[in-house]
């Protein structure tokens, strides 16, 4: 979690938006960084998760509970957004709708980032991580929350998702550069996207494969 916030331009953001935020995975990384006087507003459809996200945090926290496809914020209010392991969850289309929403809610050199779990192209690695997904996670999730149900579609969504080269198009069709896909041979390809108009880098951070972008 840590890597996927570590180069987002966060001392001087006010106002971030944490999309599909889960039980706040991402804010424990996001408050090593960010001021005492930034506002974190994380977006989840689920009851569940928002109720269990804590809500101590040295910044200022709103969770609302609501589809983010449907959710009317305002335009260019965001400094960064940020979202994790929650793209799986949305269709092609979806997926199309949820770009546009990334880039009208953020301001003017805002930043975004993103990071998600694909499919293993190496078929016996498939299996197995399908196989983790489907029946492992599940008992993991009835052992920490006391309900798997959380858990119950992980691996029916990943396989769906497949990968985050349709989300990738998408953001590029409204106006978010990003680096191509980099396929991942061994493994899940876990891909971060970050977008800072104020600078130029590509960076490869892990092998199997974190990605990195920047763009002025």
């Amino acid at each position: 979690m840590e890597t996927s916030v570590d180069e987002l331009p966060l001392s001087d953001a006010s106002c971030i938006v944490d999309l599909m935020s889960g039980m706040g995975e991402l804010w424990r990384s996001l408050s090593n960084k960010l001021s005492v006087s930034a506002r974190v507003v994380g977006v989840d459809l689920s009851y569940e998760m928002a109720r269990r996200t804590p809500r101590e945090w040295s910044f200022a926290s709103e969770i609302r509970v609501e589809d983010v496809l449907a959710w009317d914020g305002p335009s260019g209010f965001a400094d960064v957004v940020v979202s994790s392991f929650g793209l799986k969850t949305f269709d092609r289309e979806q997926q199309r709708c949820l770009a546009e929403i990334v880039a009208r809610m953020l301001k003017a050199g805002g930043s975004y980032s993103f990071i998600e779990i694909s499919v293993p192209p190496f078929v016996p690695l498939r299996f197995l991580y399908m196989l983790y997904l489907n029946n492992i996670i599940p008992i993991i999730g009835r052992l920490l929350l006391g309900n798997p149900d959380c858990y119950r579609m992980l691996g029916a969504y990943t396989d769906a998702f497949g990968n985050a080269s349709h989300f990738a198009q998408c953001l590029r069709e409204g106006g978010l550069k990003i680096p191509p896909c980099c396929p991942a041979e061994y493994g899940s390809l876990d891909l971060i996207w970050t977008f800072a108009p104020c600078q130029r880098q590509f960076t490869f951070i892990e092998v199997h494969v974190h990605i990195l972008y920047k763009r002025g």
